[in-house]
């Protein structure tokens, strides 16, 4: 019987110390990330810390890709920072609900393969325009409390510690590998500042992260078709936007770990853990790709990393919170800003005299969507959508027809090509009505009719040859595709040619 529940991978080598050091790491990098999408959703810290321990901690067990890091997110926060203006955080925490039941539905209805549909470009846009956000985003810390920029000594302290904390994650790799340079980076700077006494931003600058266990809390909102109305729009964006990021990162990692997540597990983990984040005053969230990437690089490749990062999040909230609110900023800013130089996909810039002109302007419009708009899953629709029109182009012109006319004075018309809405036009223009014999064969051997449109234009021809009083047939057909004029056949009528001596193989 096939596991669906494995929490470890018993054949898989586990590197206890790598995966709880990782996760350590990842921790840290957590608490400013949720402190600061929870600001932008106009909630308190802790609502965005406690949706990265539950997010992190359910989905590290339950999930389809041993780890990758969930937690509160950007792409979340902007959507539900109009709804809790308006209606307060009740009816946050019941959006989040909802989005997680539809993120289950469609785990269970398997919709996770939609994914393949994603063609490279527009992924390869969509890393290049996370990484431009996770760097832009770090600029911030440059700035005061009034938001002007730093100038004098504070500028050049803050700039300097960013720095070395970049050239020890750079560097550190290159001589030893056995501790996470990450960690390393963030534990040298903070015994800098320390040591040094320097005055510099802090993690408690922005907000304080003290708090105790995520109380168990049910919305306070009215059972009532309103209350669904109002949130079920935000719900399906937010559920939307975190299973497209959520499933994105999964390919990103799966390519660089050379290895396979699961789709659909991940979409089940990932509803579950925002119902759950629901009802333990959580602002909901999904997987996290700079943060899975820290995981990664630090060497983590199972679910022990995730499972700790959650845990000690939830122990530096409890417990830790006066000495994680000394962490210097100037630490966790580097970190992150290397991460936004790994995560860009640089290989990309030598692919434009390379790939066609049609994947590089999708890549460009995805990473300009994901960067100007910080609206990823729209991001996405428009580069599948753009791809999708230029495939549907390009097929529109590879059907053709090849003439002959056989010793008993019948017209054979061999298409090859598949005939769909976007070739309609073509393979109109292929036929002379007027011209030809008495009786007409249209050979779709080469072929496939594909869509309503097709059948349509099959119809069309049809009519055309019979008011000038001549037979059509279509021979060739194959199974699916006498399947489509089958179930059409109330509208439209047309003559198909059954030969008996000709297996066509179909899917």
């Amino acid at each position: 019987m096939k596991k669906y529940f494995n929490l470890f991978d018993l054949s898989q080598k586990v590197d206890y110390k790598i995966e709880i050091l990782s996760g350590l790491t990842v921790a840290l990098a957590l608490i400013p990330e949720a402190v600061a999408f929870a600001l932008i959703a106009g909630l308190s810290p802790l609502t965005g810390l406690y949706a990265a321990f539950v997010m992190g901690l359910i989905t590290s067990i339950f999930g389809g890709r041993p780890g990758m890091i969930s937690g509160a997110t950007g792409a979340v926060a902007v959507v539900i920072a109009s709804l809790a203006i308006s209606h307060g955080v009740e009816y946050i925490y019941a959006t989040v609900i909802l989005a997680g039941v539809l993120q289950l539905t469609a785990g269970f209805l398997k919709l996770g393969k939609l994914m393949r549909l994603v063609p490279h470009p527009v992924i390869f846009g969509f890393v290049n325009g996370l990484a431009i956000i996770i760097f832009m985003s770090q600029l911030d810390q440059f700035k005061d409390a009034s938001g002007d920029w730093l100038t004098g000594n504070s500028l050049y302290i803050l700039l300097g510690l960013v720095l070395f904390t970049m050239f020890i994650i750079w560097g550190l790799p290159k001589i030893s590998k056995a501790i996470p340079a990450s960690l390393v980076a963030i534990l040298t700077i903070f015994g800098i500042v320390v040591g040094f006494g320097i005055d510099t931003k802090t993690v408690g600058d922005i907000a304080s992260i003290s708090g105790g266990f995520p109380p168990f809390h049910l919305p306070m909102v009215p059972l009532s078709i309103e209350t669904f109305k109002i949130i079920i729009p935000y719900a399906a964006i937010v559920a939307g936007v975190g299973l497209i990021e959520s499933l994105l990162t999964l390919n990103i990692i799966d390519e660089i770990t050379e290895t396979r997540g699961r789709g659909n597990k991940e979409a089940v983990a990932q509803g579950a853990a925002n119902i759950l984040s629901g009802v333990f005053s959580g602002m909901g969230g999904c997987a996290m790709i700079g943060q899975s990437l820290i995981n990664i690089s630090s060497g983590a490749r199972a679910r022990l990393s995730g499972i700790v990062a959650a845990i000690m999040l939830l122990v530096f909230i409890m417990f830790g919170a006066n000495l994680i609110e000394r962490l210097p900023m100037a630490a966790l800013t580097g970190l992150m800003i290397m991460v936004a130089i790994g995560t860009f996909e640089w290989a990309s810039f030598r692919t434009f005299n390379k790939m066609p002109k049609s994947d590089i302007f999708v890549m460009v419009v995805v990473t300009l969507v994901t960067a100007v708009l910080h609206n990823l899953a729209l991001a996405v629709l428009i580069g599948v959508i753009i791809a999708a029109l230029v495939f549907s182009w390009d097929n529109a012109k590879r059907i053709r027809a090849r003439k002959s006319i056989d010793e008993n004075g019948i017209k054979h018309y061999e298409i090859y090509g598949p005939l769909f809405f976007g070739s309609v036009t073509v393979f109109n223009d292929k036929f002379d009505v007027l011209n030809d014999p008495q009786e007409i064969i249209i050979d779709f051997a080469e072929s496939r009719v594909v869509d309503m449109s097709a059948i349509e234009a099959l119809n069309r021809i049809t009519e055309r040859y019979q008011k000038v009083g001549k037979i059509v047939h279509l021979k060739h057909l194959s199974k699916d595709c006498r399947e489509l004029l089958k179930n059409a056949e109330a509208i439209i009528d047309v003559n198909v040619l059954e030969d008996p001596t000709y297996k066509l193989a179909v899917d």
